[in-house]
């Protein structure tokens, strides 16, 4: 969405942008969480991707079926188109185990939040437990925001002391890449809650309605929200485009290029290597910036003018923690030899700020 907006802006007329997309409209995943909790309704959040037609984008709807980078071209519902450049921002395939999704709600896709909401209405006490089964997952504060609105909802309904709240995953804390200080803040937003953490979890099965870990551990739950596995989407994963992270690899991680000439990548689909040793985490504000960077520069090379812009590697993050409250992180991920983010004191003015985030990318890009 933001590179063809701002390709359009910088690129007369003459020159044709497609957009392909498999989705017939585009939802905006940051308030899934609000969605989850009843403060959101499906209609509010999403929009029809047909409306680029009136910027005189071209939108394609289908099956993304093959895409070959060296020729720029890609097959879609049997039809093939060729481009001059190529932006691939296929982000993560979304795989739900059966156990997974027979046994819970998986809060990152807009049926999933839907199901959790309509199972908190009718919940009158237990365990909840959220699990983050494997690695990676975008949005790296999320399974913590869920965790925390998940305990703000109880409060607001008289239910907290009916339910107990416990929090899963393989990593060794929250948002480790962003390092030790923010992770150990964000720890302790949760703890303070009564929410029950267990790091270094990693999730092997359910047998009996109970959880599984590979350290031994089984807890039973009656009510469980779950981050789904993230994949490379197969149609780019059979290209040459993917490394052993099983991600793109790019060339260049400050403009966005592949190893082949005029094709970019950007969002979750890449894998991007940090001095720190882990990736770039996925998350809808990098692909922002990178969209930006990259659409400049197709700009600059098709106008023949203009400046290159890069990608820095700086992003940022609401933290959603309930009752009208957010944290807020900022900082520059490419920073060596660490990241450097700093995390804001929360505050409803944070909470604010999402909400007009929200307002502003579904009127801004649509």
């Amino acid at each position: 969405m933001v590179a063809a907006n701002e390709l359009r802006k910088k690129i007369g007329k003459e020159h044709k942008i497609i957009v392909f997309d498999k989705e017939p409209e585009h939802v905006f995943a940051p308030s899934l969480l609000w969605l989850m909790i009843g403060q959101r309704e499906a209609g509010k959040i999403k929009r029809p991707l047909n409306v680029l037609e009136r910027k005189d984008i071209e939108f394609v709807n289908g099956e993304i079926e093959q895409v070959n980078p060296a020729g720029k071209s890609v097959v879609v519902n049997g039809k093939t188109y060729e481009g001059d450049y190529m932006v691939i921002s296929l982000g993560t395939r979304y795989v739900k185990p059966p156990q997974l999704k027979e046994a819970g709600h998986n809060f990152y896709c807009l049926k999933g939040a839907g199901s959790l909401r309509d199972a908190l209405q009718a919940f009158r006490g237990g365990k909840v437990v959220v699990l983050v089964p494997y690695l990676p997952f975008k949005c790296p504060a999320a399974p913590y925001e869920a965790a925390m609105l998940l305990e703000y909802f109880f409060k607001k309904n008289k239910l907290r002391e009916k339910v107990e709240l416990e929090l899963y995953t393989p990593e060794p804390g929250p948002m480790g890449v962003a390092g030790k200080e923010l992770s150990a803040a964000v720890r302790q937003l949760v703890e303070s809650r009564g929410i029950k953490f267990f790091p270094e979890h990693q999730f092997t099965g359910i047998s009996e309605n109970k959880l599984e870990f590979e350290n031994g551990l089984k807890t039973g739950f009656d009510l469980l929200a779950y981050v789904p596995k993230h994949e490379c989407p197969a149609v780019i994963k059979n290209t040459d485009l993917v490394g052993q992270s099983g991600w793109v690899v790019l060339k260049n991680r400050q403009t966005m290029e592949t190893k082949h000439e005029g094709v970019f990548a950007i969002g979750d689909i890449t894998g991007i290597p940090l001095a720190v040793g882990k990736p770039l985490p996925k998350a809808g504000v990098f692909a922002h910036f990178q969209a930006e960077a990259v659409a400049n520069n197709i700009a600059v090379e098709i106008n023949g003018k203009g400046r290159k812009k890069t990608f820095t590697g700086n992003g940022e993050c609401f933290i959603e923690m309930g009752d009208g409250k957010a944290g807020f992180a900022r900082g520059n991920f490419y920073h060596e030899p660490l990241p450097e983010v700093k995390m804001f004191k929360p505050g409803i003015h944070w909470h604010a700020g999402k909400v007009l985030f929200e307002k502003d990318f579904l009127h801004r890009w649509f």
